[in-house]
């Protein structure tokens, strides 16, 4: 059977102005914009243990999951430095919702991006003998 064998973009729509939400994840996120005004997120780049992956789940109707945002998606990025960014985010004056957390994959924090969608970051954690089954 034929079967999907990655995520090749993710594609939303603005609720406003569409190149200065564009120009809000360049600022605060670092997203390399192209001329066309997306980004080209390449797996090589990421130099993460895992070398990158995508997860991708469907979550239930009754989940609250992406509040406080009543948006039917949220986008998880991945991110180098978690800590720094928070602070940065912070300095910058970004609603942080909750986080940095850390969990057995890695450090997550959500924020609210300036349309009310709400983003969730992660620092994928480094392997070592302890958790490279995780």
């Amino acid at each position: 059977m034929a079967k999907v064998t990655g995520i090749g973009g993710i594609f939303f729509k603005s609720r406003n102005d569409s190149a200065a939400l564009a120009g809000w994840y360049h600022k605060h996120l670092g997203m390399p914009l192209e001329s066309w005004g997306g980004a080209v997120l390449r797996w090589p780049d990421d130099t993460a243990e895992d070398k990158g992956l995508t997860v991708w789940t469907v979550a239930d109707k009754d989940s609250q999951w992406f509040s406080p945002s009543d948006s039917v998606l949220m986008i998880n990025y991945r991110v180098d430095d978690l800590d720094a960014l928070i602070e940065q985010l912070r300095t910058d004056g970004v609603q942080i919702v909750s986080g940095p957390e850390s969990h057995e994959n890695g450090k997550f924090a959500w924020i609210m991006d300036p349309e009310g969608n709400k983003v969730e970051l992660w620092e994928p954690m480094a392997r070592n003998e302890k958790n490279k089954g995780a």
